[in-house]
């Protein structure tokens, strides 16, 4: 059985700020500790999966970069998806129909969510995120994707919003909350022994339900809607085909199918970081 786990930092132990998880620089003081908090969680959630039966594990690091997990301190025997640039699924390159079941590690609450820790729509600067009419985070895009592949998204691990909003995207998924949010920068946090056995025991627990729980699939062409938070993020992307700009900060686009609507999203990301940058 293979096993795909993506993995964003913002839902990992011990984590409750981007001062901390945000990425090698002067301005985020205790990344290299929410690195080792990162590899903790996903190396219990790898023994969890095994234990389980699973015999091959994929691992895409999706925060930032991608380049935030010590691989030398990975259970052993499991590949690791790390950097950023030439993927065309975001945070789950690398899946494909081969795999049995989706785990997405560390990820956190959408946009606006209350308590949420660190809520954000999918990319700095984006302010919120619609799919077919529905606000959206990156637990359902994720799970969309692994769907698209046939691939049952089976466990999300965050704080108690973003689990309950992976619970409300995929019916029967299990959930392990990491820490309970009290505001964006505020939680009560759970000790590493602790979320070690928790999110290894639901692990184990995701994989013999994984026939329980079906692939979220979003059928028929998809609209997907962004609003960011200052008018050149949109600028640029605004200039797409088959692109429509709804005012100074929306914009709108529709495609055949989820894959395709999702693909012009990556487009349009990173088009919007580009324009937040045309002021320096």
């Amino acid at each position: 059985m293979k096993v795909y786990i993506s993995v964003d930092i913002e839902g990992a132990t011990g984590i409750v700020s981007f001062s901390q998880c945000g990425r090698p620089s002067s301005e985020h003081y205790d990344y290299g500790f929410a690195r080792r908090m990162l590899t903790h969680d996903v190396n219990a959630a790898i023994r969890g999966a095994r234990r389980a039966g699973a015999t091959e594990i994929v691992v895409k690091d999706a925060h930032a970069t991608c380049k935030n997990l010590l691989i030398d301190e990975l259970e052993p025997d499991t590949q690791l998806i790390s950097g950023y640039g030439s993927g065309r699924d975001g945070m789950m390159d690398g899946i494909d129909s081969s795999f049995s079941a989706a785990f997405l590690v560390g990820y956190h609450g959408m946009a606006g969510a209350m308590h949420a820790l660190m809520d954000h729509a999918l990319i700095g600067g984006l302010h919120q995120f619609w799919i077919n009419g529905r606000l959206a985070g990156e637990i359902a895009v994720s799970a969309a994707v692994a769907g698209f592949y046939g691939v049952p998204t089976v466990l999300v691990t965050s704080d108690q919003i973003a689990c309950a909003e992976a619970e409300a995207d995929v019916p029967r998924i299990r959930t392990y909350t990491t820490k309970e949010g009290l505001g964006r920068y505020m939680g009560k946090l759970k000790h590493p022994s602790e979320t070690r056995r928790g999110i290894e025991d639901a692990a184990f627990q995701a994989i013999q339900s994984v026939n329980t729980i079906a692939p979220l699939n979003i059928d028929g062409a998809v609209t997907m809607r962004a609003s960011f938070r200052t008018t050149e993020e949109a600028d640029l992307s605004a200039q797409m085909e088959n692109v429509d700009r709804l005012d100074a900060y929306t914009l709108q686009w529709t495609r055949t199918d989820f894959m395709a609507a999702h693909r012009a999203a990556i487009c349009i990301f990173n088009l919007s970081v580009r324009g937040r940058q045309s002021g320096t």
